[in-house]
């Protein structure tokens, strides 16, 4: 018999905790449930264990979803709550992504020890961060600063700031903000000069197709413009067969029935960029994306991706 509560997969960290907690408190509010209506089921992931090397070297941004689709499909459990910047484009067969919840503060936060900002930071500082976009990006605005890679949940990362590991470091804002720790941003990042993540921000919900008990609970919850930002940025990444070993950044904007796209792909060191913006219907984001995403490779070239992949 199908047990009537409904099991919310997620990471074990504070940060996916805090999200799959919030996903519940909306989901209790849209149909007058109690608490003990959810099961959170906190899964332990490739991402959260392999701490000895990067996220490129290890596999790329899917180590942080294997595992808890893996019990999405062997209905263990009913949805997966994720950061939707962690999601690739690619999903396993039988699960699709089914509801975003409002989007957060999409931008980067820095966190500095020695300089308020990132343009205040000394000379030869150290900064640590562990997202390919991030590292380039600080390259291209600062050449003189030394980054070190930087694993670990938000809470370690502070604390190795806080040990003088770093100078620096840079977060997600919304992030941040869900554990309570918007106290410890020093500087926020203007999307312009350092555009964040596709899908940063966004809490997603994944599901397995077909199941209509678990998208009628969802539904309700499902806000519409960030699930067409998203889109859009998602698009975008895709056609750049975008990971965590490519530098890829998107922020897409809505208003009203308007839609605004900037994307940028940078090499590695941060020497090479190309930007591109777009804007449309957003009734069309899909496709605004994907052929932002075929313009800037086109612009880039071959050559571009080829030289550093």
């Amino acid at each position: 018999m199908q047990s009537d509560i409904i099991r919310i997969g997620t990471r074990g960290s504070a940060l996916a905790l805090a999200q799959a907690h919030q996903t519940r408190a909306r989901l209790m509010v849209a149909h007058g449930l109690p608490e003990d209506a959810f099961a959170v089921v906190p899964i332990s992931t490739s991402g959260d264990r392999i701490q000895d090397r990067s996220l490129a070297e290890a596999g790329g941004k899917g180590l942080f979803t294997k595992e808890i689709e893996e019990a999405l499909l062997d209905s263990r459990i009913d949805i997966a709550v994720h950061s939707s910047k962690d999601m690739p484009t690619w999903l396993p067969d039988g699960l699709g992504l089914v509801a975003f919840l409002e989007r957060a503060d999409p931008r980067d936060a820095f966190i500095g020890r020695t300089a308020a900002s990132l343009e205040a930071l000394p000379h030869g500082a150290v900064a640590g961060s562990s997202s390919m976009r991030r590292r380039a990006l600080i390259r291209r605005l600062r050449p003189d600063i030394e980054i070190v890679d930087f694993r670990g949940n938000v809470p370690t990362r502070l604390a190795k700031l806080d040990d003088g590991k770093v100078d620096a470091t840079l977060l997600a804002a919304a992030g941040l903000d869900r554990l309570g720790l918007a106290g410890r941003i020093t500087e926020m990042l203007d999307p312009e000069r350092f555009p964040p993540a596709p899908g940063q921000g966004a809490i997603c919900i994944e599901t397995r197709t077909g199941d209509a008990r678990v998208a009628g609970m969802v539904a309700p919850i499902h806000h519409e413009p960030t699930g067409q930002a998203l889109a859009c940025e998602r698009a975008f990444l895709a056609v750049l067969d975008g990971s965590c070993r490519t530098p890829i950044a998107g922020l897409a904007r809505i208003d009203d029935d308007r839609l605004a796209f900037h994307g940028m792909v940078l090499t590695p060191d941060g020497r090479e960029c190309h930007e591109i913006s777009r804007g449309g219907r957003s009734a069309d984001a899909e496709a605004v994306g994907r052929e932002a995403g075929a313009a800037i490779r086109d612009k880039a070239g071959t050559r571009f991706f080829e030289s550093w992949a």
